[in-house]
C-alpha cells in the first residue's frame, strides 16, 4: 500500500494534538494532513497521567483529557480529527523514514509519502537495565510515559493499597508519583543519589521545603544512594529493593522514574543531531528544509539563554507544535519562535512555576514557613530566571515579564529584600497596556511594554514582545 499527504506529522502525543488543531485554524484543507501514532488513542494531555490519572477519588478518564485541553481550548476526540478531515493512523509503528525520497514505511508495509514532515516523536523512559539494573519486566515495578503505563500504575497502586511503595528517582515525574501514592495510603520511600530532590532546578532550601512537607505526609527520603538490584519472590514479583549502601527496603511496588531520551533514531545520519536531539532554527526547521521538529526532540535557540536548549516540557510541546503549524501555513506572516522556558508543577496543595533560566547567583525570599515564598536567579549583573511558589495569577505574570525582559540588578540584597515586590513593581507599570494571557498557559503577551528597570539599565525594550513565558523542563540524565 501507498498513500501520500502534504503535511504528516509523526508521532503522537500532545504536540500532535495542538499542531492539528492550529492547522485547521489556519486553514488546512480535509484530506491533506495525516497523524502516525504508536499509541492507539487520539492525542491527549500527557501530564495529566502523573495527577489527576491517578486521584483515588474522580480520577480522569479519557476522553476527558484529551487535546486541547491543558490551554482551555478544544477536546480533539477522535470524531473531531475526522469531521476536519484529519487522518489519523493509531496504533502504528514507523519502521524507518527517507528524509531524502520523503516517505515513511510503517510496521504494517504501507509507504506514506509527504511534502512536509513534522517530528513529533517525544521521548522514551530510561530502563533500569541501561544502568545494569535488572527486573523492569516484573509486574509490580512500573514507569509512567504513556497511558498503557498509567493503566498499570493504576493497577498495581490498586492491587496493594496500605503495602510499601518505594520511587526510584528524585525528578520531577518522582515527585509527583511519591505525592499521589501517599494519596492512594501507601507507605512511600523515595531513594536518589543527590543531596536533595529537584537537583537541577531545586535549590537546597527550596527542595528543603517540599521535602519537608513530603515527609509530614509519611514519605520517606533515602539520599546519596541508588538501587543496585532487587529481591524476587517464586513469582517473579519483587519483594524488596538492594540499595548500593548495603540497606534493604521491602517493596510492594516499585515506581521508577529516571528520566528520558529523546526518541531520534528515525532520523540519525539524515539530520544535524545536538544535545541529544534534533537540530532546528528559530523557525523550528531541521537540516533539511521539507521536515521540521518540535517538543521533547527539538534542539532550539532560546534568547533568553544565550544558546540552544532542548526543553522537556509540554509548554515547549505545545507552543513549538502550534508555531510549526504558523510556519508551514503562513511562513511569511510568522517569525522565529521566542520562548521563555517555563517549568510548573502542582503536588498536594503546591502550585509553583519556574520561568527562565537557572543560572548564576540565587536569592531567596518570602516566607519559607509559610505558603508563598520564591527565587531569583541573577548571572552576569542581569535577572535570568525566577521561581515562585504559592503566586497569584498576576504575581506569575509578573514574575515571567520580569524574567523575559532581564532587568539589571546591581545589589542582590536590595532584591531579596524586595522580594516579590521587585517584579510587581515593575507590572503595574505595564498594566495600562492590558495584557492578555493565553488560555491555560500564564503566558503574558505585552504589547509595547516599558519597565522602569530598563531606564536605569540603558536597555530599549523592542516593541512588541510576542507570547512568551513558557514551561521549563530539564532532562535527567542521571538518577
Amino acid at each position: 500500500m501507498e498513500r501520500g499527504f502534504e503535511y504528516v506529522i509523526v508521532g503522537g502525543g500532545v504536540a500532535a494534538g495542538y499542531a492539528a488543531l492550529e492547522f485547521t485554524k489556519r486553514g488546512v484543507s480535509h484530506a491533506q494532513l495525516c497523524i502516525i501514532s504508536e499509541e492507539p488513542v487520539a492525542p491527549y494531555e500527557r501530564p495529566t497521567l502523573s495527577k489527576k490519572f491517578l486521584h483515588p477519588e474522580s480520577p480522569a478518564r479519557l476522553p476527558s483529557f484529551h487535546t486541547c485541553v491543558g490551554a482551555n481550548e478544544e477536546l480533539l476526540t477522535p470524531t473531531w480529527y475526522e469531521e476536519h478531515g484529519i487522518e489519523l493512523v493509531l496504533g502504528t509503528r514507523v519502521e524507518s523514514v527517507d528524509v531524502g525520497q520523503k516517505t515513511l514505511l510503517t510496521a504494517s508495509g504501507e509507504t506514506i509519502r509527504y511534502e512536509t514532515l513534522i517530528i513529533a516523536t517525544g521521548a522514551k523512559a530510561l530502563k533500569l537495565e541501561e544502568f545494569g539494573v535488572k527486573g523492569s519486566e516484573a509486574e509490580n515495578v512500573c514507569y509512567l510515559r504513556d497511558l498503557a503505563d498509567a493503566d498499570r500504575l493504576v493497577n498495581v497502586m490498586q492491587s496493594c493499597t496500605g503495602g510499601n511503595a518505594v520511587v526510584i528517582g528524585g525528578g520531577y515525574i518522582a515527585m509527583e508519583c511519591a505525592a499521589s501514592l501517599v494519596t492512594n495510603k501507601l507507605n512511600v520511600t523515595m531513594v536518589f543519589p543527590e543531596a536533595h530532590c529537584m537537583p537541577r532546578l531545586f535549590t537546597p532550601k527550596i527542595a528543603s521545603y517540599y521535602e519537608d512537607y513530603y515527609q509530614s505526609k509519611g514519605v520517606k527520603f533515602i539520599r546519596g544512594t541508588i538501587l543496585s538490584s532487587f529481591e524476587f519472590d517464586s513469582n517473579g514479583k519483587v519483594t524488596a529493593v538492594n540499595l548500593r549502601d548495603g540497606s534493604q527496603i521491602p517493596a510492594d511496588m516499585v515506581v521508577v522514574g529516571i528520566g528520558i531520551r529523546p526518541n531520534t533514531s528515525l532520523f540519525e545520519g539524515q539530520l544535524t543531531m545536538e544535545k541529544g536531539g534534533i537540530k532546528v532554527n528559530g523557525k523550528l526547521q531541521t537540516s533539511n528544509d521539507s521536515v521540521y521538529a518540535v517538543g521533547d526532540v527539538a534542539v532550539f535557540p532560546v534568547d533568553l539563554c544565550g544558546r540552544i536548549r532542548r526543553l522537556e516540557h509540554v509548554d515547549s510541546a505545545r507552543k513549538t507544535a502550534k508555531h510549526v503549524a504558523a510556519v508551514i501555513m503562513e511562513p511569511e506572516k510568522t517569525g522565529e519562535f521566542k520562548y521563555l522556558p517555563l517549568f510548573y508543577s502542582k503536588a498536594f496543595s503546591f502550585s509553583w512555576r519556574f520561568y527562565g533560566d537557572n543560572a548564576g547567583e540565587v536569592v531567596h525570599f518570602g516566607d519559607y514557613l509559610g505558603t508563598k515564598f520564591g527565587a531569583y536567579w541573577i548571572n552576569n549583573g542581569h535577572l535570568v530566571g525566577s521561581f515562585l511558589e504559592g503566586g497569584t495569577e498576576d504575581e506569575f505574570e509578573a514574575i515571567a515579564n520580569a524574567t523575559q525582559l532581564k532587568p539589571a540588578v546591581d545589589d542582590l540584597a536590595e532584591v531579596g529584600r524586595q522580594g516579590l515586590n521587585f517584579a510587581m513593581t515593575g507590572n503595574k507599570q505595564i498594566k495600562s497596556h492590558t495584557p492578555s494571557i493565553e488560555a491555560g498557559t500564564s503566558s503574558p503577551v505585552v504589547e509595547t511594554p516599558i519597565y522602569p528597570w530598563h531606564a536605569t539599565a540603558g536597555v530599549a525594550v523592542a516593541a512588541s514582545v510576542a507570547a512568551f513565558a513558557y514551561w521549563y523542563g530539564r532532562r535527567r540524565r542521571r538518577w
